[in-house]
């Protein structure tokens, strides 16, 4: 008889879970109607479903002041636990009921998740919080900008679930911890390693995975995030149907586990790292796979790494033996096409012929033309599938974002990019500001808040447009980069910002509605009006695709010089 593996203790030493029972689940269903209620965001959602199943043991509900203080200053919760990031659930005050008193947490569906007994309400800073735990202010990195549109306080207190997050994908991979760790202990091995993934498997991921299974002589668990990850990745359902493939024809089943993670990502790196380490701990394993800039959220404005390429493994280094989960690097590996296999580059005898292809070479030289990616380097099943839900670029959305001040251009440079593109045979759809106002965004003002409500309402309808294949052109003053950070977010990496560079002088002079000249008197008379460029900052984009002068040359021509931009990067074939 196969005898059941000891796996690794969780986190803290208890697997915590509060999702109560049915008896009790039935006596506060019935006091719902009675309980004021919230809707917390999608991301909430997935930490309340980690915080409820053990994921995150040993924290038993979001962080109170204590916890979250220590934890950015020094990476531990109050009683000293190591604890890398945050877990914070934020509100507006005005929603909240009196300390002591109950809420009820619902989803974006209106759907009661959980009882939350209010016992502390705290402020935070949004720059504060990005600058300790993530290392940056810049609103390129996905949580940064993600923040500023957070409720005013932090809220936490005693959990008790009564239902968690419903899915109808993937059901029977959809497994707590406490399943996951029955099926490892079934397995039979005392060692387990874990790979964390938010991108398709190829053979290198394959090769690596398997290695490391070997190594530590133990199971592996293919461990994929489907909560939220980085703006653009690929989909969930994309990723997890290649998964499924090629774990049951190229993975020995008797050692090999997948499972999927609703963790909603940080791209922290280093510190993600962590997290996902004690993540996984609490899955039951007692070895974890750290790649090359793990969890890392890509470049900042300046165009430089967030993170070194090998902090993330520095850290879990360093951190290792505290948390018990050991590290295993993800050591870089090449295909050598004379020998048939793969090996450590670091191991490539002198002169040897290897082949590679990078992240970006995969998008940019295979999707993006439609061709399929080589055997040596992905499995043909996965090849199909991605060039099946990635079609050719020029066959794909994308969105032209006009930003600028007042008078700058945009509208009349937008109008010429729209014909010229319909001209081609492509769906354009226009989204100019004032329209905006009129319809979608009728009853904003212009407070901060509003304008960045209003971006975002764009950013939205941008990014469905896109997703469906369309073209959409928006033209806004957006005046914030954050917001327009969110917009880009939204919509993918198929964003193109065009940046109309046109001197507020030359504005003003073209200003046939007198709104500068209004704008000035007001402000003289002690009156701001919170015009853009005149009481009201503009800040200019640091790394658009295109930069453009609304002078000295023709709408027109700066239409074209967008449509050789789009043609140059494949959104248009050329003619």
């Amino acid at each position: 008889m196969t005898r059941k593996a000891n796996l690794i203790t969780p986190y803290g030493g208890t697997l915590v879970n509060l999702v109560v029972d049915a008896e009790e689940r039935q006596q506060l269903l019935e006091r719902l109607p009675a309980l004021p209620s919230i809707k917390i965001s999608q991301r909430a959602v997935h930490d309340l479903e980690l915080l409820a199943v053990g994921g995150f043991s040993p924290l038993k509900t979001f962080m109170g002041k204590a916890d979250y203080e220590r934890v950015l200053h020094e990476m531990r919760l109050s009683d000293g636990t190591l604890w890398p990031l945050p877990i914070t659930l934020t509100a507006d005050p005005r929603e909240l009921p009196q300390v002591g008193k109950e809420l009820v947490l619902r989803n974006a569906l209106n759907e009661p998740l959980a009882i939350l007994r209010l016992e502390e309400v705290f402020s935070w800073d949004p720059q504060k919080e990005a600058l300790l735990a993530y290392g940056t202010t810049d609103p390129r990195h996905p949580m940064v900008s993600e923040m500023v549109n957070w409720g005013k306080v932090c809220i936490s207190g005693e959990l008790k679930v009564i239902n968690l997050p419903k899915y109808y994908d993937f059901v029977e991979l959809r497994r707590t911890p406490r399943e996951v760790r029955a099926l490892l202990e079934e397995m039979g091995n005392d060692n387990v390693v874990a790979f964390q993934t938010r991108n398709p498997l190829h053979r290198i991921h394959e090769e690596l995975t398997k290695r490391a299974a070997a190594k530590v002589n133990g199971s592996l668990l293919i461990h994929p995030v489907v909560g939220m990850t980085k703006p653009g990745d690929v989909d969930h359902y994309t990723r997890v149907r290649i998964y499924k493939v090629l774990v049951e024809k190229y993975y020995d089943k008797s050692r090999t586990l997948l499972s999927l993670l609703p963790l909603a990502m940080r791209m922290a790196g280093p510190k993600e790292a962590l997290l996902h380490a004690i993540i996984r701990r609490n899955y039951g394993a007692n070895h974890f796979i750290v790649g090359r800039d793990h969890a890392g959220p890509g470049k900042d404005s300046t165009g430089k790494p967030f993170y070194g390429p090998y902090e993330a493994q520095e850290m879990m280094r360093k951190y290792e033996h505290e948390l018990g989960v050991h590290m295993i690097p993800f050591e870089e590996l090449v295909y050598l096409p004379d020998e048939d296999r793969y090996l450590e580059a670091s191991e490539v005898p002198a002169g040897a012929r290897t082949l590679n292809i990078s992240g970006t070479q995969v998008r940019e030289e295979y999707l993006t033309n439609g061709k399929l990616l080589p055997e040596w380097f992905t499995r043909p099943e996965t090849a199909q599938i991605l060039r099946k839900m990635y079609p050719p670029r020029h066959e794909q959305g994308f969105c032209v974002w006009f930003t600028g001040l007042s008078g700058a251009g945009k509208s009349a440079t937008a109008q010429a990019l729209t014909e010229m593109l319909l001209e081609r045979g492509r769906t354009v759809t226009l989204l100019d500001g004032d329209v905006i106002r009129t319809h979608l965004s009728k009853g904003l003002g212009f407070s901060k808040e509003d304008r960045d409500t209003n971006i975002l309402r764009i950013g939205f309808v941008a990014s469905e447009i896109v997703r469906h294949g369309g073209v959409v052109i928006c033209s806004a003053i957006s005046p914030y980069r954050a917001a327009r950070n969110e917009a880009r977010k939204m919509v993918g990496e198929n964003f193109i910002m065009v940046y109309m560079d046109t001197p507020i002088e030359i504005c003003e002079q073209r200003d046939v509605k007198g709104l500068y000249a209004r704008a000035r008197k007001a402000l003289a008379e002690g009156h701001p009006m919170g015009f853009t460029g005149v009481d009201d900052p503009y800040e200019p984009p640091i790394d658009p695709e295109i930069t453009l002068q609304g002078y000295g040359t023709t709408p027109e021509e700066n239409a074209r010089k967008i449509i050789a931009y789009l043609e140059e990067k494949g959104y248009l074939l050329p003619e």
